[in-house]
């Protein structure tokens, strides 16, 4: 008998910012080798940033760039310390 593979499937993850005075909002993480340029969030009507991403499951750091201030994500309280000496905020995703 052989073993199947399992195949991991990506999740649908919406990062959002609520910042209406914003005049950008980028996030940064290491899904993204934290680079804030690949993935800028849209501004809604109601002045929340979004932008919904395809990950693998694991753990992730991630920071937002807001007007050129980075910012942890206010409503998620999973932080950790990064090597600049500030926060990083945490997302798992499941398998």
């Amino acid at each position: 008998m052989t073993a199947k593979k399992q195949k991991t499937i990506r999740k649908k993850v919406i990062f959002s910012l609520y910042a209406p005075q914003a005049e950008s909002v980028l996030l940064a993480g290491d899904f993204n080798q934290w680079n804030p340029w690949k993935h800028p969030l849209k501004k809604s009507s109601s002045g929340a940033w979004e932008a919904s991403l395809l990950l693998m499951p694991d753990t992730y750091e991630y920071k937002y760039l807001v007007d050129g201030d980075w910012q942890i994500d206010p409503v998620n309280k999973r932080t950790c310390e990064n090597c600049f000496g500030s926060q990083n905020s945490l997302v798992t995703i499941s398998k």
